[in-house]
């Protein structure tokens, strides 16, 4: 499996059946390059959406009719991208599972909102948040916590899928900052690799990932925290 971390909270999923992105924010995300575009949409398989906020649904829209993947998202905002033109679409809501060739995702809580601001200023419900577990035939577990807080469920999360590789949230004001995700981490996982995300994009969260890796110390598993654009491979 490849993990490539595209800035924010956006990630590129490479094994062997599937090429996934998972909210792919690139226009108007300051910490993705955007000459990397073709890259990461190449041979694309899936779009996977943890919630409706702008900064995570990002260029699906553009992305889903330029290459034909297939979008899974809440119920609600299936919909809503598909009165937007999005035709490949599969809706779900929590705790239910996809499958597809290869892998299935499964919807699990995040503690977060999800809605869209039309231009007339008015704020529009697109269903719940979610984490995103993601089972693969061959490959290790992977969970994208989404934005969230933690929540003792968590322990729940774990004892159902016992996610191997987590993508954590850190940045603080919209998720939970580094301290309080390296203790969720610590507490109700059992992680092999950790990867953080959600910080280094906007002035006002955290910029570096070090209050996470300081809190995290040696337990927990192992902290990779990999540039925007570089590949980790498990």
């Amino acid at each position: 499996m490849k993990i490539t971390w595209l800035g924010h909270a956006a990630f590129r999923i490479e094994t062997a059946k599937a090429k996934i992105l998972i909210d792919p924010f690139f226009t108007g995300n300051p910490s993705f390059d955007a000459t990397k575009r073709k890259e990461a949409t190449d041979g694309l398989t899936h779009i996977l959406l943890t919630h409706g906020h702008g900064d995570h649904v990002g260029d699906t829209v553009a992305i889903a009719r330029e290459t034909g993947a297939t979008v899974l998202a809440n119920a609600d905002l299936a919909a809503w991208l598909g009165a937007k033109g999005v035709k490949q679409l599969e809706a779900g809501n929590t705790g239910g599972t996809i499958h597809f060739d290869g892998f299935s995702t499964t919807f699990v809580n995040a503690l977060h909102s999800s809605a869209q601001v039309t231009e007339d200023g008015v704020s529009h419900s697109l269903g719940s948040a979610n984490g995103l577990v993601l089972h693969f035939e061959d490959e290790p577990t992977l969970y994208h916590m989404g934005d969230t807080d933690i929540f003792s469920d968590m322990a729940l999360v774990h004892e159902l899928h016992e996610p191997e590789i987590g993508l954590v949230p850190i940045g603080d004001r919209f998720t939970m900052g580094g301290a309080v995700a390296a203790l969720a981490c610590q507490r109700y996982f059992k992680f092999g690799t950790v990867i953080p995300c959600h910080y280094g994009s906007f002035p006002i969260i955290d910029q570096t990932a070090d209050t996470f890796v300081t809190a995290m110390d040696s337990a927990g598993g192992k902290v990779e925290v990999p540039k925007v654009g570089e590949v980790v491979t498990r």
